[in-house]
């Protein structure tokens, strides 16, 4: 038995893997790392299938003392740590790691060889931070199993995704035709009472569009707009229904952007055609699948 000894938890770290799918209709939404790619990546990197359970950091991150040897991949933002990222490392037994405050984006990830052994509920080892369903952040004391379900030799890094700049793109929503171009036109600021729920955001106010709107299933990276037209982009915990008119949607391809959004950092918006949305999700996914090759 190979394990993992956590000595500081960090600000937030939770198991998480690719989600629970299947369960909108029961209230349940996917969670899951709120950056896919960059999980996607490290255990990709490790020889992991995509789905393996690793951790997740935010902001601030954990100290970690392995057991025995380990093969590493940390993606996402650079907390520090004395491993390169992007890139399989192995370290020997007694090693510990620590990861401090994030130095740009908001989360990193630690995909281990043979992923973390975890129980599943509904199909997910990962944790919904907002019900407690998968368990509950990590704290000091707790004893991580390192499993044995490596799929495929290491790949050599570093593998780093190409830069995202600029705007975040979206396609039009379900009630787009209700709003003006006001979405499109200013910068709006990520507020600290964001969470993996939504991302709030704080702008100029858009205006409400008059009449109301029947409750209705809400979608990943769906942009809604409450009463007080402050926008909130749903996020990995969000809720499976809604009533709040929803003008836009970020595309697939830049929810890993989403995912490395902090406090106070600023926003704007780019309206794209699906079109375009699938053909950046092509290319991204082109991007991850030549790992395999």
């Amino acid at each position: 038995m190979n394990r993992i000894h956590v000595l500081s938890p960090g600000l937030l770290t939770t198991v998480q893997d690719l989600g629970r799918f299947g369960w909108a209709h029961h209230g349940v939404s996917a969670s899951g790392a709120a950056d896919v790619v960059a999980l996607r990546v490290g255990n990709l990197l490790v020889g992991n299938a995509e789905n393996a359970p690793g951790l997740e950091m935010t902001l601030a991150g954990a100290e970690l003392e392995f057991e025995g040897p380990a093969v590493i991949a940390v993606t996402g933002s650079d907390f520090g740590a004395a491993v390169p990222i992007w890139t399989a490392v192995e370290v020997a037994g007694g090693t510990r790691l620590s990861f401090g405050r994030t130095r740009a984006g908001a989360r990193a990830y630690v995909a281990l060889r043979g992923g973390l052994k975890a129980r599943k509920i509904m199909g997910s080892a990962s944790m919904h931070v907002a019900t407690g369903v998968g368990g509950r952040p990590l704290r000091a004391g707790d004893l991580l199993e390192i499993g044995k379900e490596a799929v495929r030799k290491p790949r050599p890094g570093p593998w780093r995704p190409p830069e995202a700049d600029g705007p975040i793109r979206v396609t039009t929503g379900p009630q787009a035709d209700r709003f003006g171009d006001e979405l499109y036109a200013a910068a709006y600021t990520v507020t600290e009472e964001s969470n993996r729920m939504g991302l709030r955001l704080r702008g100029p106010a858009i205006p409400s569009p008059p009449g109301g709107m029947l409750t209705e299933g809400t979608a990943l990276g769906a942009i809604q707009v409450p009463p007080n037209g402050q926008p909130i982009i749903l996020f990995v915990e969000h809720q499976t229904t809604g009533g709040y008119p929803k003008p836009a949607n970020v595309i697939s391809a830049d929810f890993t952007r989403l995912g490395q959004l902090r406090p106070r950092e600023e926003v704007r918006f780019e309206l794209i055609t699906i079109e375009r949305a699938l053909q950046l999700l092509r290319e991204q996914e082109r991007w991850i699948y030549a790992l395999m090759r």
